[in-house]
């Protein structure tokens, strides 16, 4: 039975406030939904629907569970289309999958636009809008910027391969009419899209820019800007509430969908990087516009960089080894004198396009690298552990880059209570959420407290819906107990035996999830010999391609890692079975989880169950 968890400064009203007269209430616009999709009204979607209504009418947020089949879209959708209808902006839907937000622009809005048409003042309107990096850039691929990176591929066999993927680019170029990276199919690899592509603080400015007017993400924004809801993901969402200027449209209500994902997501685009191929790549951007000697010390500091972090142990820094010290000293000093030497950052430059393009270019990669450095310093020397903010570890080198360093913050729940929850409603959902029966988890994640009244507003409820479905009926749950426990070395014989007769038994029709892209790739390489049945690998293809022929051909299967465990949903016979590897605890020794249990363990609480127990159960459930 669905459960009802308050968790605000006081109790939510027992019904949903007085309608807007002009707009019919949500029960009504829900009704006429789904029975245009040939559907059926299910409690906890009802129950879900009031909700979202009550918080974006009372302002107070709502964090949802609400279970596979529950309808939680259309739940969250209508009463947001409502709210736009009666408002000056826009209402935001945040998903943390592509998939998701296709399947949101590509099936349920056109479909929830059409069916609600009749019984509100217009037709509902509804964009999607991505970050910069995802648009292709026409002034760049005109104006032929040199690709600063093209000898960073050692492999020849890269080198045509990234070659061939530029020219289709170019050809797609010329017939696209959105430039969204993601209607590239096939897609291409991050090195030749990169030439076709710039970040906001990279963009002249459609104002500069001599494709300003024709810029696909400017048209893209200027859509999102006159739509009723707009569809964005996780890290644009944090960009716009982090950032001075504005990304998305003006707006009051937020709904993020797979709002488990949010602290992940937001933590990715708040951390930081350092490389020598960063400093490298950094000095022939900048090498062009100010005298040699500058730029010289700057590659030299990146060469110190090279050396010591070439011979230094992976892992976290739980301290600052001074000959570090002294390099990121070093690289910031430099990269700050190469700005220095940069001159104003609206130099006279404002005829010259292509001259403004590339000093924007070279601020934005100096900037990166000095603030870098920076952050790094000031990552240490905390006297107590409870001080500490930020974590700095060195990730190993891999065959397709060299080591570099990272640095995140241990908590994302202060930027998060004051960007984004503090001047407007936020609705969360997700399938799961709720562990133990308490949001309270979560809740301090995001920043909202536990309920006590003094989070982002007043307060904020927590509600599970259930689901309708009765999963103990409707499958069966088999673990392998005479396994031998998994290593790292690879999968044992016996677990390849395993899997392979429940492949057969089911007849293909299998999403294989493993803990790491090395065991998803091992298990696919060593089972295709033994299976009459197409077997897929998560990075073959686009994972939207991938996931579309899994679905659309009944015996394939499809294997990959954690990226996979969310947002793919294949109805109806392509899959039958689903095969974890192990339970999804992170590794012990990954650098930011063992930071983050060890800090709240500092803080007097239980780092274990509050991190690691908390990211396997809710990847599990």
């Amino acid at each position: 039975m669905p459960t009802d968890s308050i968790t605000s400064a006081e109790d939510a009203p027992a019904a949903v406030p007085a309608t807007t007269p002009d707009l019919p209430p949500v029960e009504e616009l829900l009704s006429a939904a789904v029975e245009a999709v040939g559907g059926v009204e299910r409690p906890g979607q009802i129950e879900m629907v009031r909700a979202v209504q009550r918080a974006i009418s009372s302002g107070d947020h709502l964090a949802v569970q609400a279970g596979t089949g529950t309808g939680k879209s259309l739940a969250y959708l209508i009463p947001s289309i409502r709210h736009a209808m009666s408002s000056k902006g826009a209402v935001i839907v945040s998903t943390a999958t592509i998939a998701l937000q296709r399947q949101l622009v590509d099936r349920d809005l056109p479909r929830l636009s059409e069916a609600l048409a009749p019984r509100l003042p217009h037709q509902p309107t509804f964009a999607i809008l991505k970050g910069r990096r995802n648009y292709l850039c026409r002034y760049k691929a005109a104006a032929g910027w040199p690709d600063e990176e093209q000898d960073q591929l050692f492999d020849p066999r890269e080198v045509n391969a990234t070659g061939r993927m530029v020219q289709r680019i170019q050809e797609w170029a010329q017939e696209t009419e959105t430039g969204d990276r993601d209607e590239l199919v096939p897609g291409v690899n991050e090195q030749a899209w990169r030439q076709f592509s710039v970040s906001s603080r990279e963009c002249l400015g459609a104002m500069r820019c001599p494709s300003g007017a024709e810029c696909f993400a400017e048209l893209a924004r200027a859509r999102a800007g006159e739509s009723d809801v707009v569809v964005t993901n996780h890290a644009l969402l944090a960009i716009d509430a982090m950032e001075d200027f504005s990304l998305l449209p003006e707006h009051e209500v937020v709904v993020v969908d797979e709002a488990h994902e949010l602290v992940d997501r937001v933590t990715s685009v708040v951390s930081g990087e350092l490389s020598e191929t960063m400093v490298s790549v950094t000095v022939r951007r900048v090498g062009r516009l100010i005298e040699q000697a500058i730029s010289d010390r700057l590659m030299e500091a990146g060469e110190q960089l090279k050396d010591l972090l070439a011979v230094a142990p992976a892992g976290r820094l739980d301290e600052l080894p001074p000959v570090l010290g002294m390099t990121l000293a070093l690289v910031r000093d430099a990269a700050w004198a190469c700005i220095t030497a940069l001159g104003p950052r609206s130099g006279g430059d404002k005829d010259d396009p292509e001259s403004a393009g590339l000093r924007k270019a070279a601020f934005t990669a100096l900037d990166e690298i000095h603030d870098t450095a920076q952050r790094m310093l000031d990552a240490f020397g905390h006297a107590e552990e409870v001080d500490r903010a930020e974590v700095v570890w060195l990730e190993a080198a891999t065959d397709r880059r060299p080591p570099l360093l990272r640095i995140a913050p241990l908590t994302v729940a202060g930027m998060l209570r004051d960007k984004l929850f503090g001047d407007r409603t936020v609705v969360l959902t997700s399938a799961t959420l709720a562990l133990g029966g308490a949001f309270d988890g979560l809740a301090r994640q995001w920043g909202l407290g536990s309920g006590d009244g003094k989070g982002a507003k007043d307060g904020w409820r927590g509600l599970d819906v259930g689901s309708p479905f009765d999963h103990a009926r409707s499958g069966i749950l088999y673990v392998a107990k005479h396994l031998p426990q998994p290593g790292r070395d690879g999968l044992p014989e016996a677990y390849l035996e395993e899997i392979t007769e429940l492949i057969e038994a089911a007849g293909g029709r299998t999403l294989g999830l493993f803990s790491s892209m090395r065991a998803a790739t091992a298990a696919t390489e060593a089972l295709r010999e033994r299976l009459s049945v197409p077997l897929l690998c998560q990075g073959d293809d686009s994972t939207m391609l991938l996931v579309k022929q899994f679905a659309e051909d009944e015996p394939t299967c499809l294997f990959g890692t954690l990226t996979l465990w969310q947002g793919v949903d294949v109805p109806g016979p392509s899959l039958r079975l689903v095969i974890i590897d192990r339970i999804p605890f992170p590794r012990p020794d990954d650098p930011l989880s063992s930071a983050r249990q060890r800090h709240v363990t500092a803080r007097g609480g239980n780092g274990f169950m509050s991190v690691a127990a908390t990211h396997a159960a809710l990847l599990l459930a």
